[in-house]
């Protein structure tokens, strides 16, 4: 797609006009320490909790979360369990997984020192390069370019229109992304940094989203997320959040979570390591989180 340096700008100055008059500013991850840094930690946990999870529901669990992990060493010394259990009420457990393992590689492998570049965070679990583009803009304010859905609908809603949408990929996204970074050879406004320049996006995707719908769900790249009620999600979500509460016994989640795909979800749980097996009183098999 032909898009001009003088529709960049416009666009550019769009965006800016809209972050300038209704910008997140108190967003928590979007406070800087007293030297007035962002520590990648806790940017990677913020960026793990907004996967497919509203902003207001994500802000009560990040506070929580950092009050009981503040620190990466912190997080890679605590058992599977408690990080579970805190990540309770924010879906897709893996995440949490995936950050207590990212913690433990950086606190054990690179000496507690997160990687400054976008292809070295890709390392860590559960960190791809989108992740890992984030990670580089919020915390070390680096030019890079990445795409989510407040992102790729923000540029879909600018620069495509009706079926042309259905036909665009991440790819072509990026490009326009990397095109409208502050800096970038358009006359645009480079006062903001990349750290700013994202903020701004996000807010504006948000907007318009509320506004127009989800237009990110046109995109040739967007996976459509499966419906969690009667799905085996729903019963992982399940077995955990029971398990958070107390040890018990394959009858006892049945009882509560009377599907048939129980058994074989304790599996998966058991073999993924975030739930553990032990023998129990009269030889029953006694499950507990990891």
């Amino acid at each position: 797609m032909n898009v001009s340096d003088n529709e960049i700008k416009r666009f550019q100055d769009e965006v800016w006009k809209y972050y300038d008059a209704h910008g997140r500013d108190g967003l928590p991850w979007r406070q800087p320490d007293d030297a007035g840094m962002f520590d990648p930690y806790k940017i990677m946990v913020s960026e793990l909790m907004l996967q497919q999870t509203q902003v207001s529901r994500v802000i009560p669990k990040y506070l929580a979360f950092l009050e009981q992990f503040p620190d990466v060493a912190t997080l890679a010394a605590a058992p599977l369990g408690e990080v579970l259990t805190a990540w309770q009420g924010l879906g897709y457990n893996r995440r949490a997984k995936f950050l207590w393992q990212a913690a433990q590689m950086v606190d054990a492998e690179m000496g507690g020192v997160f990687p400054a570049e976008q292809k070295a965070l890709t390392a860590l679990p559960g960190v791809g390069m989108n992740t890992a583009g984030a990670i580089m803009a919020y915390a070390y304010d680096k030019p890079v370019t990445f795409v989510e859905t407040n992102v790729r609908t923000v540029f879909i809603h600018h620069f495509y229109d009706g079926a042309e949408a259905l036909t665009v990929s991440d790819k072509e996204v990026l490009e326009l992304v990397q095109r409208s970074l502050p800096g970038a050879a358009t006359g645009g406004q480079t006062t903001g940094g990349a750290r700013e320049w994202y903020w701004a996006l996000m807010d504006y995707g948000t907007h318009i989203k509320q506004q127009y719908g989800n237009k990110s769900r046109a995109s040739k790249t967007y996976a459509k997320q499966s419906p969690f009620e009667g799905s085996r999600r729903k019963v992982r979500g399940a077995v955990i959040r029971l398990l958070s509460q107390r040890p018990s016994t394959y009858g006892q989640l049945a009882e509560h979570e009377p599907d048939a795909r129980l058994e074989s979800v304790l599996s998966d749980l058991v073999r993924e390591g975030m739930v553990v097996s032990e023998s129990g009183q009269d030889s029953a098999t006694v499950y507990r989180l990891g």
